[in-house]
């Protein structure tokens, strides 16, 4: 018969074995994260055929709930049947590979921070650096940034092909193929900075995001909710999540003008004339799709409206 210290020591010994380690957490991680980025490919290949300008279908006529005439353009499933029937199933799926990899270096990046952060040999510095991103507000967002910042630049690259191999669908090119290729044919053409066209644009609009969401978060958990509403708690960790939806509508330009100029002369279709200029700069896009209203070209799936200015042929 076994004694009671004894079965306390199993008892511990199996909490202690079924305790997951951060080698289980970060596989957890990367399984899921790349689970979730197969999901959802098929919309941001949608998202980008529309952001580059391509749309294959016709409009067609509608009315607001105000009564205008206006024409309407073919909404995410529209755009990905019309997908489908090109290029089959599969099709949905193109320069998917990439984004998964881009996803798993990410996550791998932000789990080497983390440990550097709790590495037992800066005891002292880490829990100091703790303390003071936990009490001060801008040094916490700094971190966040510097994160972000170190993440974008190791996955530029990858999101460099995901974005070229989708773009091969406006002039069904095939000048990208699989991974290795693509890496050969981009340093051979463009050199090493060919990985990081779009990459200025990007960092911006993401540290701006970070920014702008901390701190509109930050003033409203600090000087909107009141510690004496029962749900204070509730409310807090919900607003930087809302914050982020609000945020990511005035950042979404800096997405737009990135991804344009990963496929900007880059010997696609999609980036040559007449489809687009050829851009100097991050800047000279930025301008010219300001111009032209464009800025925000793809940020919505649905109820995409092109104004009216002719009623007659919309009759015919």
């Amino acid at each position: 018969m076994e004694s009671p210290e004894n079965l306390s020591g199993q008892e511990v010994g199996v909490e202690q074995d079924t305790t997951p380690t951060s080698v289980d957490v970060d596989t957890a991680v990367l399984l899921l994260g790349a689970g979730v980025t197969a999901v959802t490919h098929p919309l941001l290949y949608v998202k980008l055929l529309i952001q580059v300008g391509h749309e294959p279908l016709p409009p067609t006529v509608g009315t607001t709930m105000f009564g205008r005439r206006v024409l309407y353009l073919p909404g995410f499933f529209s755009y990905a049947q019309h997908i489908v029937k090109v290029d089959g199933k599969r099709g949905l799926f193109r320069g998917l590979s990439p984004r998964i990899i881009s996803s798993a270096i990410s996550t791998m990046v932000r789990s080497k921070v983390k440990q550097v952060r709790t590495d037992p040999k800066n005891d002292q510095i880490s829990l100091q650096f703790i303390f003071t991103l936990s009490t001060l507000f801008p040094l916490q967002t700094t971190h966040e940034m510097i994160i972000q910042c170190l993440s974008r630049v190791a996955t530029h690259p990858f999101h460099v092909m995901s974005v070229r191999c989708m773009a091969q669908f406006v002039g069904r090119e095939v000048k990208y193929g699989g991974m290795f290729s693509c890496i050969v044919r981009i340093f051979k053409e463009e050199g090493v900075s060919g990985f990081y066209v779009g990459l200025i644009p990007h960092v911006l609009g993401e540290a701006l995001f970070l920014w702008c969401c901390n701190l509109l978060a930050h003033f409203i958990n600090t000087y909107a909710v009141d510690e004496s509403f029962s749900q204070a708690s509730a409310v807090r960790s919900y607003t930087k999540f809302v914050m982020g939806i609000a945020v990511s509508v005035l950042t979404y330009p800096f997405m737009l003008v990135a991804d344009l100029m990963a496929v900007n002369n880059c010997g696609l279709v999609a980036g040559l004339p007449p489809n687009s200029p050829i851009f100097k700069s991050w800047m000279h896009c930025w301008n010219h799709l300001s111009r032209k209203g464009h800025l925000f070209r793809g940020s919505s799936f649905f109820f995409r409206r092109v104004p009216v200015t002719s009623l007659p042929s919309i009759e015919d």
